[in-house]
């Protein structure tokens, strides 16, 4: 049965809050200003949204609305012109591994291996694990995203979509409490953005990380989605819409593309972002 949007998807962007202790990544009136020649620039302003644990919510919007520039707040790599956010409870206060990140490009380490390359932040996240202990949780998430046989490849030996699947295994390997993902298969062409689309939902249906995830692609997002966030346009944007998506977990390509209410789902979004 297709759901419209109601004031309690939203959070409390309509002044209508979840249970905090069921909220992990709180967003408050969020802004950001870049100053100009010609004045202060706002990228964002009066962003609210909450995220639950365990919650896979995408993000779409057009070019320049500040989708990336939200989500590099998030993970503390840019700073916070007004507003707050927070992980449960606790303001942000810079990068740490309670957030991990996927970038478009996995920024590897060209000249060392795939599992020296994930070895790197769990040896950073977990220092007081053996080194066979470190090794043997490196190992494990490169085996789940199918480089069981490229363990000892040099990343600048790996095709593209193998140090993405290099990219998703060091993210997972660190633990986080939230997934941040910045169109991590923007670059890849469609079969391999579909493989590693499986990959990670089949990753997160079993870690169960609370994930955001930006996309310009509208069935990637109903796809991979508990909720879709539709960003206005920029600048000064903010929250739009929400969709909720009420597929059952876990899920298939085939039952999305079946269900009665996938075209429903779809005409919302390309909807919203027509106007």
């Amino acid at each position: 049965m297709f759901v419209e949007v109601t004031k309690e998807a939203l959070g409390h962007q309509n002044g209508i809050t979840f249970p905090s202790d069921n909220v992990m990544l709180d967003l408050n009136d969020l802004k950001k200003v870049y100053p100009t020649p010609k004045g202060d620039y706002v990228v964002l302003e009066h962003l609210n949204l909450q995220i639950l644990k365990e919650e896979f919510v995408t993000i779409i919007g057009h070019s320049g609305c500040g989708k990336t520039t939200m989500l590099s707040m998030i993970a503390g790599l840019n700073p916070i012109s007004d507003g707050r956010i927070s992980v449960l409870g606790s303001p942000i206060k810079g990068p740490g591994p309670d957030r991990g990140v996927i970038f478009q490009a996995p920024s590897l380490m060209p000249w060392m291996t795939a599992l020296q390359n994930v070895l790197l932040g769990v040896n950073q996240v977990f220092p007081h694990a053996s080194k066979s202990q470190r090794k043997d949780i490196a190992m494990y998430y490169l085996d789940k995203v199918g480089l069981e046989g490229a363990f000892h490849k040099k990343a600048n030996e790996l095709s593209q979509g193998m140090q993405q699947r290099v990219g998703i295994a060091r993210a997972f390997a660190i633990k986080p409490k939230v997934l941040l993902l910045d169109e991590p298969f923007g670059m890849l062409d469609s079969l391999t953005r579909g493989e590693l689309q499986d990959i990670l939902i089949e990753i997160w249906n079993k870690e169960k990380i609370t994930a955001v995830m930006i996309t310009h692609d509208v069935d990637e997002a109903i796809f991979l989605a508990d909720r879709v966030v539709m960003m206005t346009s920029g600048p000064r944007a903010k929250i739009g819409d929400v969709l909720p998506i009420e597929f059952k977990r876990p899920r298939t390509r085939k039952s999305v593309l079946e269900h009665a209410d996938y075209y429903k789902y779809r005409k919302h979004l390309i909807d919203f972002l027509e106007h």
